[in-house]
């Protein structure tokens, strides 16, 4: 049984075998301007198809572009990319988008090494305006635009597209406070496809968008209000009082308008985003504007596939998965299940422990936490650094929070964790999910930093636990035994038990091995499996395990002293990172040793399998093999 929706399957049933399908002569966005609405429409469908069937072979952002496919399309029918610009906020929507500007058939290369990036990339396609992973950018990136276009006096428009979670973020605000009459070729999309901003009147505010965004009605206002202003004296009075009469009309009828035109946008909506023609009679009205203009549009995430409707997070990032049944082809645990039933038994015994996250509670594994906990549970939207000082007020009152968040994330709250965190000497705990390479999600989401911009915050403890018995050990000590904040960094996925059982104590580090052998292997977090079945196939070598890589323990000089070659590797970027830190002791320490870091250059990771990244990057097993076994044969 298909799990297409009714609609999607009669919108498919009105193909016929003498029709070519129409997206198989869509190659770029000038073809859709001779499609009609019912065109239009089937294009849609055979859109979803496609999307469904793609992305259950590659994984992706489902639900999401699912919404938007009528929307994708009516900004190609309408606007010329890329002379008009289109911005997509987090650009994880972009898929119908990068279908229509013709990378229809290396869409099946969807986050694939060598393949199309699941994000905008500039790199891909003229019409991808910005490389985009990160939430909430898109408002602030139009208006830098739109303005530039008009100090060149260049034509054209800019669309920002920005969702509903997006405007959880304290960033799109900042924007949209600086839109009021500064610029008029700019319009921001609002898809507002879960949570409501505020209450429209039915079906009055219904009928009168309709209304609005008719061509007769723009062109008939137009015209009155130029005749007024050919009117000497009297003219302008009524052009006044209309527009002030006006404003009090849509704010009774428009509450959303109330927010929007008061920061100086022209408001359309709510508008239903599946509704093609209507969709592209709102454009056309935003288009013809000289103001800035907001649409605020309606979607169902997962439209057209009834397990991403049924389930929207759950095919908000999905793995690969069965279309028949919807079921994910990718499970097991990982780690970010075990951070979060370590935190629930923790939480069972101390009332003051709390949990923030920046919408992701599946993601971190904190849905069980805020099910048992729902008062110690917060969930503060796309607002990273609200959530770091959120925390810091917490702690400072006697709780102790723990903030779960992507590694790529949290980046966006640096300043808070030193400024509101660090420098106040507060008790917070980072829970860094994703540290280190995540695979297919490609640059925007590596968790290469984290590392690097800890190590900078004085008094700030780092944890890398290699396995989900070392992650339980390491969250229990960064509340009961550090005094001030604690990261626990673990990487996307889940774990392999080592060849052999690893002696887990309350150490910084662990020696294994001879550590009067020749050459050493110093390793932390993931790192430590290949690392460890490498050091079992090598002669005169012993291996350093970090557990606690911030502050590093001294001692783990001392262990150095006999040995001639020392190999540092570590998934993160190499400025700054631990690596960095232990040379200079060593040097500090006067160790003659040789040192060799293995980690990552100056450069972005593109997307590839963690398989396939590692081994480029020199992290896995053989590659730790060859670099020793290189050492040896070079002091030979």
């Amino acid at each position: 049984m298909s799990l297409l929706t009714e609609t999607n399957k009669a919108n498919l049933l009105m193909k016929r075998d003498d029709i070519t399908a129409i997206l198989d002569n869509i190659n770029n966005p000038k073809d859709l301007k001779k499609l009609n609405n019912a065109e239009l429409e089937q294009l849609c469908s055979e859109i979803r198809e496609y999307l469904i069937s793609t992305v259950s072979q590659t994984g992706g952002h489902l639900a999401s572009n699912l919404g938007v496919v009528e929307l994708s399309v009516a900004l190609h029918k309408v606007f010329n990319s890329p002379n008009d610009q289109i911005v997509f906020d987090v650009g994880h929507q972009c898929y119908t988008h990068k279908i229509l500007t013709g990378r229809k058939e290396a869409f099946k290369t969807l986050r694939t090494e060598n393949g199309i990036s699941g994000f905008t990339r500039p790199i891909e396609s003229e019409h991808d305006i910005f490389s985009s992973g990160h939430s909430s950018v898109s408002v602030s990136q139009a208006i830098g635009l739109a303005k530039a276009k008009e100090i060149k006096g260049e034509k054209g428009k800019v669309i920002a597209v920005i969702g509903d979670g997006a405007l959880t973020g304290g960033l799109a605000y900042e924007a949209l406070n600086c839109c009021d009459g500064f610029c008029g070729n700019l319009i921001v999309v609002l898809n507002d496809n879960n949570m409501s901003i505020s209450q429209n009147v039915g079906s009055m505010s219904k009928h009168l968008t309709t209304v609005r965004t008719s061509k007769k009605y723009f062109t008939f206002k137009s015209r009155v209000r130029r005749a007024l202003s050919r009117m000497p004296m009297l003219g302008g009075q009524i052009n006044r009082f209309i527009t002030f009469v006006n404003a009090k009309i849509r704010r009774k009828v428009y509450n959303n308008a109330t927010f929007f035109e008061d920061l100086g946008f022209r408001y359309y909506g709510p508008i239903d985003g599946h509704d093609i023609e209507g969709l592209i009679a709102a454009l056309e009205t935003a288009k013809a504007h000289t103001h800035p203009v907001l649409i605020h549009i309606n979607t169902k995430k997962g439209k057209g596939y009834i397990p991403a409707e049924k389930n929207p997070t759950q095919f908000h990032g999905i793995g690969k998965f069965d279309i028949e049944t919807g079921e994910s082809l990718s499970g097991g645990e990982n780690f970010s299940a075990a951070f979060g039933k370590t935190l629930c038994e923790l939480a069972a015994k101390d009332s003051r422990i709390c949990c923030i996250t920046a919408a992701m509670a599946e993601g971190t594994g904190l849905s069980e936490f805020a099910a048992k906990y729902p008062k110690r549970f917060f969930d503060v939207g796309i607002a990273e650094q609200h959530a770091v000082t959120f925390a810091s007020g917490l702690a400072k009152n006697g709780m102790v929070p723990v903030f779960a968040v992507y590694s790529t994330f949290l980046q966006r709250a640096y300043d808070q964790l030193i400024h509101d965190v660090a420098m106040q000497g507060l008790k917070v705990i980072f829970g860094i999910d994703r540290a280190g390479f995540v695979g297919e999600d490609g640059e925007s989401h590596q968790g290469i930093f984290d590392v690097s911009y800890l190590n900078t915050v004085p008094d700030m403890s780092i944890y890398a636990p290699a396995d989900y018995n070392e992650l339980s050990l390491m969250l229990g000590r960064s509340i009961y035994h550090d005094k001030g904040a604690a990261a626990i960094r673990y990487p996307r996925g889940g774990t392999e038990a080592v060849t052999e059982l690893y002696n887990y104590d309350k150490s910084d580090y662990a020696v294994i091995g001879n550590n009067s052998s020749s050459s050493c292997i110093i390793c932390y977090g993931r790192e430590f499996k290949s690392c460890y079945e490498a050091y079992a196939e090598l002669d005169d070598t012993f291996l350093i395990k970090i557990s606690k890589v911030k502050p590093l323990n001294p001692q783990i000089i001392d262990e150095l002293k006999n040995t001639k070659h020392v190999y540092f590797f570590e998934e993160s970027i190499k400025t700054g990172s631990i690596g960095s830190v232990l040379a200079e002791m060593l040097e500090e320490k006067g160790i003659n040793a040789s040192f060799k870091h293995i980690a990552i250059n100056d450069e972005f990771v593109k997307q590839a399998s963690v398989k396939r990244q590692l081994e480029k990057y020199g992290l896995d097993r053989q590659s730790v093999i060859n670099e020793v076994l290189n050492g040896k044969e070079n002091e030979a």
